[in-house]
């Protein structure tokens, strides 16, 4: 099919269902729940087999993973959306400034929203964004990635059972379909994935001037503070770092440590690992490499720090392949002295290498933090009141994380997104309804429209009331 033909089909379906959303307004808080426990229903319905779908498209993923990333917290976040909805819906009363004149702000839908998501959570990054778009009274149209076929067959094939084509249509097709996708005139476009294609996504949405929420990704740092409970980091840092195999946007990407840590770090980080993962290639609990490009891509990065001077330490368990192509499973791996030379430190990893780099004073690092593009996430491990703030004070970055990393994400109360090259806008609980709908001021005039009247000429007998002003 024709790159035209492609766009051509997509601008149909989009144009139908926009004069649906038009036709159907207004939307009532029992449409929005409707949806929104229809979409819960689906997850809840069908958790084995998308779990199962996932574990093909990933060769191997962990089917506890699955249902806690992808599904539980999905839920959660659906649930979250229907108890909250008729207090968000709620018009939001302003001061207007005469007694007798009415203001408020209403949160209207946009209209039709086009998500794209990622591969690596393709029901959490589909329906997390939903939740927020069918909370706020708007109707979606979803390109699932095409790097998990059996996933994104599955959900199109699910969406057709519990949806109308008005309400939600998955669109399937490859990076063609992808960039035409991109293209439509949405009335909000929803992008997950890189930095790099995330340029591309808003650059083809400029064209329409169609508003964007961009969660990318980034390298997401964490630094240990001198005096930090060095275990409490190797720990946490490492329960997320070896999470789908580190392949989610969120992972600690590099490590700014202590140079006088560097051996307590190695041994506990060995310590650690060979408790949690006692076999990896035959583990059921740890999951696969996507693809052979992205084997392929994280083993090249391993070298190249190698060549280039890092300490590499294989953390997987003795006796055991450190990779193998296979089964694509790559053992969690410590890069010790890792610099900006190394292609490791200027990619998003996306896998369980962790490349650690020295610092001598704490400035050092927060300097080297604000030096490089802003993270969609900084992790900080210390006990010390004062210092976490001053850290947090002196950074930025899409969320901040102490003493633990990634938590933010499950907390619908609290805004997910980047900033800079790490995103734009945020979504979940009520951030989501808002960032979806359009905050509509409305004013409703006094009887005796006095702020009108003070436009209407002649002015002569106003200019004192200028001369008072500026005098006063």
């Amino acid at each position: 099919m024709s790159s035209s033909t492609i766009q051509q089909d997509l601008m149909t379906l989009l144009n139908g269902m926009k004069q649906q959303q038009l036709a159907a307004a207004p939307v009532s808080s029992k449409v929005r729940k409707d949806r929104l426990q229809r979409s819960l229903k689906l997850i809840r319905e069908n958790h084995k087999a998308l779990a199962q779908a996932m574990n093909e498209d990933f060769g191997q993923r962990s089917l506890y993973q699955s249902n806690v990333a992808d599904m539980v917290t999905t839920c959660k976040m659906l649930q979250h959306a229907i108890d909250n909805l008729d207090g968000w819906m709620q018009a939001e009363q302003t001061t207007a400034p005469d007694p007798e004149m009415r203001t408020e702000i209403q949160y209207q839908p946009l209209g039709v929203i086009g998500v794209i998501s990622p591969w690596n959570f393709p029901i959490n990054l589909a329906f997390g964004p939903l939740a927020g778009i069918f909370a706020a009274g708007n109707t979606a149209m979803l390109k699932p990635s095409e790097l998990t076929p059996k996933t994104s067959e599955l959900l199109a094939e699910l969406v057709g059972r519990y949806f109308s084509p008005s309400e939600l249509t998955v669109v399937l097709g490859d990076a063609d379909v992808g960039q035409a996708f991109s293209s439509l005139p949405f009335d909000h476009l929803v992008f997950t994935g890189s930095t790099a294609v995330g340029r591309h996504v808003m650059r083809a949405a400029a064209e329409n001037l169609v508003p964007v929420t961009l969660e990318l990704g980034g390298k997401s740092p964490v630094m240990v503070a001198k005096h930090a409970d060095l275990s409490k980091a190797v720990e946490r840092t490492w329960t997320i770092k070896t999470f789908n195999a580190g392949q989610i946007c969120l992972s600690p990407d590099y490590v700014l440590l202590p140079e006088e840590q560097r051996h307590a770090f190695k041994k506990q980080s060995i310590e650690f690992l060979a408790a949690t993962f006692p076999s990896i290639q035959i583990n059921p609990d740890y999951t696969a490499i996507i693809n052979e490009r992205h084997y392929q891509r994280l083993l090249s990065l391993l070298e190249d720090a190698r060549q280039k001077g890092a300490e590499i330490v294989n953390l997987g368990p003795s006796g055991e392949p450190a990779y193998d192509g296979n089964s694509r499973k790559i053992a969690p791996h410590l890069v010790l002295g890792a610099n900006d030379e190394m292609a490791i430190m200027q990619e998003e990893i996306f896998g369980p290498l962790l490349p650690v780099r020295f610092y001598q004073e704490e400035a050092e690092a927060v300097h080297y933090i604000n030096a490089h593009p802003r993270p969609l996430a900084a992790y900080y491990f210390g006990e010390d009141a004062d210092a976490q703030q001053q850290f947090a004070q002196q950074t930025t970055s899409g969320a901040l994380v102490i003493n633990d990393v990634m938590t933010h994400v499950s907390i619908d109360e609290l805004p997910f997104g980047g900033v800079g090259a790490s995103g734009m806008g945020a979504y979940h609980g009520i951030h989501g309804f808002r960032q979806f709908s359009h905050a509509k001021p409305v004013v409703v005039q006094s009887e005796a429209g006095v702020s009108n009247l003070r436009l209407r000429a002649p002015y002569d007998d106003k200019l004192a009331a200028i001369d008072a002003f500026f005098n006063n």
